[in-house]
């Protein structure tokens, strides 16, 4: 039945750890969080941009129709053109005020509960590890 597919992709879980930070986060039901999921675990060399964190990946996939520059906090993004997973957790170079405004509409693919100003002591050059994480 349709309505067990999204249960399904609630239960999806990743673990983020870069430097001494560690943020578990859960994937939506997107086309975007099922190309990341397939490819996990990654590793990659931070980058970063004002008051956010990115870093390539092997996944390629379209803006998706929600794709957005302005995110909260928590949320993780994908920046298609990049090919890359941007995680913001404050103001960038382009920011009006405390807004957190990525470089371009990206798709938001997963969600964390934890705290992403952590990712601050997260410096460009880092090497960063995305993997699923098996529940409790």
């Amino acid at each position: 039945m349709d309505e067990e597919f999204p249960l399904a992709v609630r239960s999806r879980k990743i673990l983020i750890k870069a430097a001494d930070v560690e943020i578990s986060a859960q994937l939506h039901g997107t086309p975007t969080a099922d190309r990341i999921w397939a490819v996990l675990p990654i590793r990659a060399v931070v980058q970063t941009w004002g008051d956010e964190i990115y870093f390539e990946t092997h996944v390629e996939t379209g803006r998706e129709p929600d794709a957005r520059a302005i995110v909260a906090p928590g949320e993780l993004a994908f920046w298609p053109e990049g090919d890359a997973i941007a995680i913001g957790f404050g103001p960038t170079p382009i920011s009006v005020g405390d807004e957190i405004r990525l470089a371009a509409p990206c798709n938001i693919w997963a969600r964390t509960d934890d705290d992403v100003r952590q990712l601050s002591s997260v410096k460009a050059g880092d090497l960063i590890e995305v993997e699923k994480l098996e529940d409790d």
